[in-house]
């Protein structure tokens, strides 16, 4: 597959609650980052497949959120427009990590197009 996917998340209303059901049914283990005013966001990595995080925000509906790679964030989220999608939020850069769109497909489902930043 050319564009997989590379980062699942989810907005949770009990992060401690989420992390414990996960750990408890797959054994994924959390990595807790501290963001400043926007709160905590816990990472995980399967043994295989991308790995994801998760965060509480209040007022934030309880949901997952697929992120699909994408080699040029702008130009794809622009294909996207074209194509129907309605555009949420993006390009938007997330620092020393890349850049991020979601989106919801003429259908009206949401995804997210993520472009890594390049290596340091």
């Amino acid at each position: 597959m050319s564009n997989p996917f590379v980062h699942l998340e989810l907005s949770t209303s009990d992060a401690a609650k989420a992390k414990e059901f996960y750990t408890g049914l797959f054994g994924w283990t959390f990595e807790d980052h501290d963001m400043g005013p926007t709160g905590i966001y816990s990472t995980f990595k399967p043994e295989s497949g991308p790995g994801g995080g998760l965060f509480s925000m209040p007022g934030m509906p309880t949901f997952w959120l697929a992120y699909v790679g994408v080699k040029d964030i702008n130009e794809s989220t622009e294909k996207a427009k074209s194509l129907g999608a309605t555009i949420h939020k993006g390009p938007l850069e997330i620092p020393h990590i890349g850049w991020m769109t979601i989106l919801a497909d003429p259908t009206g489902a949401t995804i997210a197009l993520f472009e890594p930043a390049p290596p340091m």
